[in-house]
């Protein structure tokens, strides 16, 4: 049973940095991609980053480009999004995701393990 748990969630002012945290167990968490999506109240679940098996490759949605990084240390199975400068449009809940693939992808159908997520306010 593969599982995901997120951690680093909370409330932030505008203008403020988050770290969030996903711990994954997998056994072959190395061999696959990794992603992080968000979903606002209201609206669909929206993709936010994704990195590749070994971290050599990385993409984001455009509203976050510039102000969010994610990173993975396959030696602990964890990724990570850093998330810098932060707006009232970032509130959300944050959810990671582990693919069926080494590559990164922005589809959610790539993804076949998903945590919980975690709670992201931003108070303007």
């Amino acid at each position: 049973q593969v599982q995901l748990e997120e951690s680093g969630g909370g409330l932030v002012q505008a203008g403020a940095s988050l770290r969030l945290s996903c711990t994954v167990s997998r056994r072959t968490f190395s061999m696959y991609a990794m992603g992080w999506f968000r979903q606002a109240p209201g609206k669909e679940r929206e993709f936010v980053a994704t990195i590749n098996w070994n971290g050599g490759s990385t993409r984001y949605a455009d509203s976050v480009k510039g102000r969010f990084t994610v990173s993975r240390d396959n030696a602990k199975n964890t990724v990570v999004l850093q998330m810098n400068s932060l707006k009232s449009e970032d509130t959300a809940v944050y959810y990671c995701a582990s693919s069926r693939s080494a590559a990164a992808s922005i589809y959610e159908g790539q993804y076949d393990y998903w945590g919980q997520g975690t709670q992201v306010t931003v108070s303007s």
